[in-house]
């Protein structure tokens, strides 16, 4: 509601695949319940490469990514096992209220993986089971399933300021629940090639860069209706979260993967405004994801020192504007805790 990166392609592939996921993208039919997001926490962006097939001769190697769809949410079979499909669905959806005890702001999973993780060019979570266990250079490990899940609560819903003060512990039934219906959304699915849809697409930065200023017009005309002209999101009559703020206290941290710009913009451009995936241009996608993370949100959970070290630590090289000062502002000091 984001951190490997997409897959490096050739200029040609790349363009075959934005014209690809474009007409995806104005075909899917999004059913997100209780509502959707322009970002979330850190979505999960897949490290995929290409895998040699060997025949009788020689080894060939695949030229077009894998096109997968995941089941149809009708086949979740009956028994213990669809119990635990259903549980993880349901956190998936709402974990504010299904794992409320480690959740510190106003994000869920389904914001940044939409259509319940199922929709290409959205991180879908089909896509994300058959990558992992992968290193990550963001932790410079291994990474299992259990433990990215686990960046997802620190990161993306900033557990650290929820109830618990921390996500899940190590083995947690919250972590195989999820676990569980990833993997049923991945059944048949192939593992260590190149998934068409996977993470987010890669919209080109032209010479014009990004810019905050540009943003904030891209920003009132096609985001602010379902945001907030203040970012900060729209609740129902009940007090429950239908669009979740985009900066602030309650929205994703300085950490998530969500916080560079590249990676936000990738996820407007293919998915912004709800529904309409692909309308908004690469440059007003790049300028209006600069734009929401110029604003301040909660501090990087790694950050031990000042934010310079954290920056030089954690943020170097990154399209991003933590420790950087703009408009007079050190970006990246963070935001109060929200009120509970």
């Amino acid at each position: 509601m984001a951190d490997p990166a997409p897959d490096d392609l050739a200029p040609d592939a790349a363009s075959t695949r934005r014209e690809r996921h474009a007409s995806t993208a104005r075909t899917a039919v999004l059913a997100v319940a209780g509502g959707t997001a322009l970002f979330v926490l850190g979505s999960i962006f897949i490290d995929t490469g290409l895998i040699g097939h060997a025949d009788t001769n020689r080894d060939v190697v695949a030229s077009e990514p894998a096109a997968f769809s995941p089941p149809p949410m009708s086949s979740i079979p009956a028994g213990p096992e669809g119990d635990a499909i259903r549980r993880g669905m349901q956190i998936f959806l709402n974990p504010g209220t299904n794992a409320r005890e480690f959740v510190g702001n106003s994000l869920a999973c389904k914001n940044c993986h939409l259509d319940a993780g199922r929709k290409p060019d959205s991180a879908p979570m089909w896509a994300a089971w058959v990558a992992y266990p992968k290193y990550r250079s963001k932790n410079k490990q291994i990474n299992t399933m259990e433990d990215r899940v686990k960046g997802c609560f620190t990161y993306s819903m900033n557990a650290q300021d929820g109830p618990s003060g921390k996500p899940p512990p190590p083995g947690s039934d919250i972590y195989k629940d999820l676990e569980v219906y990833f993997h049923w959304l991945a059944k048949n699915a192939p593992t260590g090639v190149d998934m068409e849809g996977a993470g987010y697409p890669e919209p080109t930065l032209s010479a014009a860069g990004y810019d905050p200023v540009r943003g904030a017009q891209v920003y009132s005309q096609n985001c602010a209706a379902c945001h907030g002209s203040d970012g900060q999101g729209r609740q129902d009559i009940n007090g429950r979260v239908v669009f979740p703020p985009l900066w602030g206290p309650r929205s994703y941290n300085w950490g998530a993967g969500m916080a560079r710009i590249d990676n936000a913009a990738g996820f407007i451009k293919a998915n912004m405004p709800l529904g309409q995936g692909n309308r908004l241009s690469d440059q007003q996608a790049w300028d209006v994801a600069a734009f929401v993370n110029s604003h301040e949100r909660p501090k990087d959970p790694r950050q031990t020192g000042s934010v310079a070290e954290a920056a030089a630590k954690n943020h170097k090289d990154e399209k991003s504007y933590y420790g950087k000062v703009l408009d007079g502002r050190l970006i990246g000091v963070g935001t109060p805790l929200p009120a509970r």
